[in-house]
């Protein structure tokens, strides 16, 4: 099966390069089945290894350095949230034409929720579960910079979601939200992109979050999103009240909502559906809490 690639520049991979790396490093797992795992990830693609691993190779260069980060800091988060989150293995070296660092981790069973399914007690818990961490030497986060900062860059995109969403609406949010009063507090541990995809249920509870490359030090803001990305009114009352979120907080919430999603809808609008249908859910709730007013 041809896998469609997701960025203009991105580095191809399949099973063939899989099973060649492998056999070149790691070759007591050399003869497992190998599959290729659908995904909306943007950074990484993944193959299954045998039934309890999985392959994770970036596939762009600004994911170039998530595995280093993964063997650095994923064992010392692990004790200290109350879900599951990935374990590294073993970490590969470029070899086989290939030319970045990748990684085996261990497979993480459970299933994407669908937005608007997820429990907002629950979420919370794992929020702030984060934002009590105190490790020394914490990393940057990736979106640790503070809202105002990406206004040129959320007007462009704006312009570009023309005919998607209502502009006027949205850009009304995105400038109360620029105005909101940034953190100046101690900035707190944040996974910088809690949505659906990153997200993983069995039995209808959240049983693992994937994907930490972007976490690290930033505004609480950033992960107080979820509440946009992941959840419908009900359970963002919830997740609201458990984490006393103040009002500058929530609107700022929903200035991160935004911008991620005009970036991510008309990037993505035909390469990955799962990320733009999640762009429209977090733009279609945040306007609808503003109409709600």
């Amino acid at each position: 099966m041809s896998w469609p690639a997701m960025h203009a520049d991105e580095v191809h991979t399949d099973t063939h390069l899989v099973r060649r790396l492998l056999v070149g490093q790691f070759p007591r797992w050399a003869d497992l089945p190998i599959a290729r795992v659908p995904s909306s990830g943007t950074d990484n693609a993944l193959y299954r290894l045998g039934d309890d691993m999985v392959v994770r190779l970036p596939r762009i260069h600004w994911a170039v350095g998530g595995i280093a980060k993964d063997a650095e800091w994923l064992d010392r988060l692990r004790p200290l949230v109350p879900v599951d989150i990935p374990e590294l293995l073993e970490r590969g070296d470029p070899a086989e034409g290939y030319e970045w660092d990748w990684g085996v981790y261990r497979w993480l069973p459970g299933q994407n929720p669908p937005a608007g399914t997820v429990s907002g007690s629950e979420l919370a818990r794992f929020v702030a579960a984060l934002w009590e961490i105190d490790l020394p030497d914490p990393p940057e986060a990736f979106r640790g910079d503070p809202l105002p900062g990406r206004d040129e860059q959320t007007r462009t995109s704006l312009q570009e979601c023309d005919g998607m969403v209502d502009l006027a609406a949205v850009t009304a949010v995105w400038e109360e939200a620029v105005e909101a009063q940034e953190w100046s507090r101690p900035r707190v541990w944040i996974h910088c992109d809690l949505t659906p995809l990153n997200l993983l249920n069995e039995e209808g509870r959240p049983a693992a979050v994937i994907d930490w490359s972007g976490a690290g030090l930033g505004d609480p803001a950033v992960d107080v999103k979820a509440a946009w990305t992941c959840l419908d009114a009900r359970a963002r009352a919830i997740f609201r009240s458990e984490l006393a979120v103040g009002d500058d907080m929530w609107l700022r919430s929903k200035g991160w909502a935004v911008t991620t999603a005009v970036v991510a809808l008309p990037y993505y609008k035909d390469t990955n559906p799962g990320l733009a249908e999640n762009a429209r859910y977090r733009i279609e709730q945040v306007l609808a809490d503003a109409r709600g007013r």
